[in-house]
């Protein structure tokens, strides 16, 4: 927890500077000067509209039938409080609790917080970031948690201030525009507890038979960047990415299966780290290509390439590296908005006084390819290993929830090196926000990183149900077969709900 010490200070100091509003003349492209009804600005204040909008966004619960999407939004994702329920790793549940959210888009802060230059006496420097609030604690039935704090700031392309006239509405959210993808940085702190994880041994070659559950428990404390670069090649969107965490794991037995706990079936030499779970230095820095390409091709392209050091400052027998690319492509068929915004109320009517976006009860439906290769790969010295607990899995799904293979049980196979092609097909079902999907992965893991090529790669087919109803989370129902071992059925409610944030992966 000392990592999450040090970052008390720097997120102090961002704080009071993003919500600072000093006294002055205004912006020359502010008729009035500001006023004592600018206290509104406060970040304190703005949490408070939104507790309000809250209220009357709730409303809709008392509309019957028709007011039932926008009720299950506003109680799942509404601001400043929600209800939050997510799945946990696989074999630990679904998870429900609170959370907290806000997004505040401060009109003036420090110019040197801005990147910009210092302003003319008297006058006042206009923000251009947006910071978003994130913070959840969950639970499932067999007392697995997770719990987080995550804050992002977002540096808007242009920025306008809104000014307020004294009799006048108050606009809740200053005009804004995204000319391109913005920088953004976010810290967070999360920590998680799992109380049943499988493991089968390391390599591709274990048996069923081999099973034995273990606990983990992680904290997660850190800092990440994206930086777009659009100076040179705009058209590539070429993004920098950065990160720098603190992870603290600790593994345990898990008792009350069918399967005993690792301790009895495993040890140090056939499962690395079991005895002691180190610290972690991690920090990590990839390039992410997405580059544009005209509307007519429908073509979405995301490629990532990604190196990250994973060094233990107290044991670095356990230090080691690992590569990844990740190449994601998505053709869209088709898609249609059925979820447009409403027209704006009148100036000055009792609804524009407290306008924030309206709720939509469905987002775009769509038809949509997608093809991906994820390699994966660890680079450990001489006399140094991999633990176990931070190897990638494939089968089911892995402890971030994402299913590859999902014909096998969860976790079935884990090692240092992965590869996965995968391949993808989902469509909308006419304008209701469920969508049917069809899947296919072909993948393997590997003790050593010769050993990843595309051979000998076991397959899985998958068919199922998606459902994104508005903002709420993203459901899958999947029923997946093709394996040597069977079938799975398997039932996931994503946990990245955070709005502009991103959760940690846990390995």
């Amino acid at each position: 927890m000392n990592t999450l010490r040090a970052l008390r200070l720097p997120l102090l100091v961002m704080g009071l500077c993003l919500a600072y509003t000093p006294t002055g003349a205004a912006q020359p492209d502010s008729p009035a000067p500001p006023t004592a009804d600018n206290k509104n600005e406060s970040l304190l204040a703005n949490f408070h509209d939104d507790l309000v909008q809250e209220r009357v966004n709730l409303d809709s619960c008392k509309s019957g039938i028709k007011g039932v999407p926008g009720c299950a939004e506003t109680l799942f994702t509404g601001t400043p409080f929600h209800i939050a329920v997510g799945s946990l790793a696989p074999q630990n549940g679904v998870a429900a609790g609170l959370a907290f959210a806000e997004v505040y888009h401060p009109t003036y802060c420090a110019h040197w917080l801005d990147l910009t230059h210092p302003t003319a006496p008297g006058m006042r420097n206009a923000c251009h970031w947006s910071l978003t609030f994130n913070a959840d604690g969950q639970a499932s039935s067999n007392a697995s948690w997770r719990a987080g704090v995550y804050i992002t700031a977002a540096r808007l392309s242009s920025r306008t201030p809104v000014v307020h006239y004294p009799g006048q509405p108050r606009a809740h959210y200053a005009s804004r525009t995204f000319n391109a993808p913005p920088p953004t940085v976010s810290f967070y702190s999360q920590s998680t507890s799992l109380n049943r994880i499988y493991f089968y041994g390391l390599g591709p070659d274990t048996v069923p038979a081999a099973r034995t559950d273990f606990g983990l428990s992680e904290n997660i404390t850190g800092i990440d960047a994206t930086i777009p670069v659009t100076t040179w090649f705009p058209s590539a969107g070429i993004t920098l990415l950065g990160e720098m965490n603190g992870r603290f794991p600790s593994i345990r037995g898990s008792y009350g299966d069918t399967s005993p706990s690792i301790e009895f079936g495993y040890n140090e030499i056939s499962a690395p780290g079991l005895v002691s779970q180190p610290a972690y230095f991690q920090t990590g820095e990839g390039l992410r290509l997405m580059p544009a390409i005209p509307a007519a091709a429908r073509l979405k392209l995301n490629y990532l390439a990604e190196l990250q050091q994973f060094a233990a400052p107290s044991d670095s027998h356990y230090s080691f590296r690992r590569f990844t690319a990740d190449l994601d492509h998505r053709l869209v068929l088709y898609t249609k908005d059925v979820g447009k915004l409403g027209s704006a109320p009148p100036p000055g009517s009792a609804a524009a006084a407290r306008t924030i976006p309206p709720i939509s009860p469905t987002r775009d439906v769509t038809g949509a390819l997608s093809a991906r290769l994820l390699i994966q790969e660890s680079i450990a010295g001489a006399g140094s290993v991999v633990p176990f607990y931070l190897d990638p899995t494939i089968g089911g799904s892995d402890i971030n929830s994402q299913s590859i293979l999902p014909s096998y049980p969860d976790y079935r196979f884990r090692a240092p090196n992965l590869l996965l092609i995968n391949g993808t097909y989902e469509q909308s079902l006419s304008k209701i926000p469920i969508g049917l999907f069809l899947g296919i992965d072909e993948a393997k893991v590997a003790l050593r990183r010769d050993d990843i090529a595309f051979s000998h790669l076991r397959h899985s087919y998958s068919a199922g149900l998606t459902i994104h109803a508005g903002g709420l989370p993203v459901v899958y129902l999947l029923f997946a077969w093709g394996g040597d071992e069977g079938h799975h059925t398997i039932a996931n409610i994503s946990n990245s709900l955070l709005g502009s944030t991103s959760r940690p992966s846990l390995f």
